[in-house]
């Protein structure tokens, strides 16, 4: 697992990007001692350079970033953050540091980042959760069982009772790319290939 090169530079950029939504939210700085605290909080951390000093996104506003999980790039000295805001981002108020709106524009990406947090992040009162302990053989049941349901009530043309068949093998397909260490977007790439043979 790549880990952050302080020693490369005292602080890294910290591209800090919606777990769910995949909308990059604002850029900060991060040297070792703010690395190690968003660890040890799950509330991200920077280094403040107008400050000089350590800063918990969110410790005058509320608005905190709840750490997911980082990646760090191929030289080491850039860290991407995914987190969930809790809040608007920016300081004057809008979602992002771009004024942009943190919505994403296809929600089964979103959906996706939905089921990636349960497996990080699990809760006791979370049905994704517990399809995670329970195991990829348990997920995969559910997932035959949901494609049937789907083709009968398609069969018998109920649109309605379709579209929650349709719904609920959608969900259980993703938990099932989720536990698979599979994204979604892996498997558009292969949609997209076909389509252009």
């Amino acid at each position: 697992m790549r880990t952050p090169d302080f020693d490369k530079n005292e602080l890294l950029p910290a591209i800090i990007q919606d777990i769910q939504t995949r909308k990059v939210l604002m850029l900060g700085y991060m040297n070792a001692e703010a690395w190690k605290q968003t660890h040890d909080t799950r509330k991200v951390t920077f280094f403040s350079r107008s400050k000089n000093r350590l800063w918990t996104k969110g410790e005058e506003s509320g608005n905190f970033l709840k750490f997911i999980e980082a990646k760090i790039d191929c030289d080491h000295d850039t860290i991407l953050i995914f987190v969930q805001p809790e809040g608007p981002v920016c300081h004057t108020g809008t979602d992002t540091c771009w004024e942009e709106r943190n919505t994403s524009s296809n929600f089964l990406e979103e959906l996706s980042g939905i089921i990636r947090e349960r497996s990080l992040q699990p809760s006791e009162t979370s049905y994704t959760t517990k399809l995670f302990e329970a195991g990829i053989a348990k997920i995969s049941q559910k997932v035959g069982e949901e494609a049937v349901e789907t083709i009968i009530e398609a069969m018998k043309q109920d649109r309605a009772k379709l579209h929650e068949e349709a719904a609920d093998l959608l969900y259980h397909l993703l938990v099932l790319l989720e536990a698979s260490d599979t994204s979604l977007d892996e498997v558009v790439e292969v949609l997209r290939k076909r389509h252009k043979k």
